[in-house]
């Protein structure tokens, strides 16, 4: 393999339009892990100006672009995944066919260790460090959202017809409903962002918007438009206020989910749910196949899904005492959490915990 790592700045257009390109068609060669919009070019740059570190190492057959693989890197070659910790799919985007040596990747990329915690499926070569496997629950929209709602009220009756009611409710009780899938007005992004921070101190969950380098990245996000990617707020109002938004990332045929938050005032009516069809519904008209609702366990998610696909996380490690140190310190952290996770009887009493601790500090 030829490998040449740029910064993020470097990369030429003609290199960003063959990244594109191998994106729009992973789904024909059944590879529609690729298409998500946290894989495209557009996040690694956009990231790349808000973290130091990021690099993109480009791996060339006979002069062409056959995969773009972007990470990263501390000073002691310690890589991660792009956005980590934000980022809801992770991995190296090819062409059809194309395998590589892990390990030797690393090596051209002056990394010791790679962490993933959100690998796409597909990527053999790097789930073979995986430490466990998740799934990422998805709604298919690709056959028409009338289709998506006929079978939502055939596998869940009491879900679908009690959250259209309260879209009805709302109406009644609050005013005119409507929904702006493509809201451009940087007030709303800002209203979600407030929301959102205080669901995660409410809830005893660290603050993402406490960070100023996400601030900034969602926000430069926000004003990203290229063909055919592009970070998609939208916003359910009732009589002109907002009352639910979510700003997510689209590509051609994958529109990520990824910080959905709704004013408190309204929970009653659902609002979140309700905006989340309303979502799937101008989705399927814009020409999206599914939205990819991202890793964890929620019952909304739960109760929209039509399908899951599956994400690991886990390490690619070359010989080197700076992958055992890493490696070491970070096992045991993860091992713990995905225990807790994964066993409703740790799981619950941790969430009141932190939910009691959030309250508290809510009202002091």
């Amino acid at each position: 393999m030829d490998i040449s790592v740029y910064r993020p700045g470097e990369l030429s257009a003609a290199d960003r339009a063959a990244w594109t390109a191998m994106q729009s068609k992973a789904h024909l060669h059944g590879s529609e892990g690729l298409a998500n919009p946290f894989l495209s070019p557009e996040f690694a740059l956009a990231v790349g100006r808000c973290r130091r570190g990021v690099r993109i190492a480009v791996v060339r057959e006979g002069g062409e672009p056959a995969a773009f693989f972007p990470f990263q890197r501390s000073a002691a070659g310690v890589g991660r995944a792009v956005g980590i910790g934000v980022s809801d799919c992770q991995g190296l985007v090819h062409r059809p066919g194309f395998t590589w040596d892990p390990r030797d990747l690393l090596r051209a990329c002056g990394l010791a260790v790679w962490e993933f915690d959100h690998l796409v499926a597909g990527q053999e070569p790097f789930e073979a460090g995986a430490s466990g496997t998740f799934p990422s629950p998805v709604v298919d929209v690709d056959q028409g959202y009338d289709t998506y709602l006929r079978e939502l009220r055939a596998r869940s009756p009491k879900f679908t017809r009690t959250t259209l009611a309260k879209e009805r409710r709302l109406g009644r009780d609050a005013g005119p409903v409507t929904y702006v899938h493509d809201e451009r007005d940087p007030a709303a992004l800002r209203t979600l962002m407030a929301w959102k921070s205080a669901q995660y101190r409410r809830t005893g969950r660290s603050d993402r918007f406490a960070h100023e380098w996400i601030n900034r990245l969602a926000t430069r996000l926000f004003h990203t438009r290229s063909d055919p990617f592009a970070g998609i707020l939208s916003v359910l109002y009732a009589d002109g206020r907002p009352v639910a938004a979510h700003f997510g990332l689209r590509t051609e045929r994958v529109l990520a989910c990824w910080f959905p938050a709704y004013d408190p005032a309204y929970a009653k009516y659902s609002p979140g749910l309700v905006l989340h069809l309303r979502m799937a519904e101008a989705a399927a008209a814009d020409g999206i196949a599914h939205l990819d609702l991202g890793r964890g366990q929620k019952a909304y998610k739960d109760s929209l899904k039509t399908r899951e696909l599956l994400v690991s996380e886990g390490w690619v490690t070359r010989r080197h005492p700076v992958a055992v140190g890493h490696r070491a310190r970070r096992a045991p952290v993860r091992a713990l959490r995905n225990m807790v996770l994964s066993r409703p009887e740790l799981f619950e009493p941790a969430d009141r915990i932190l939910k009691r601790m959030g309250k508290i500090r809510s009202n002091q």
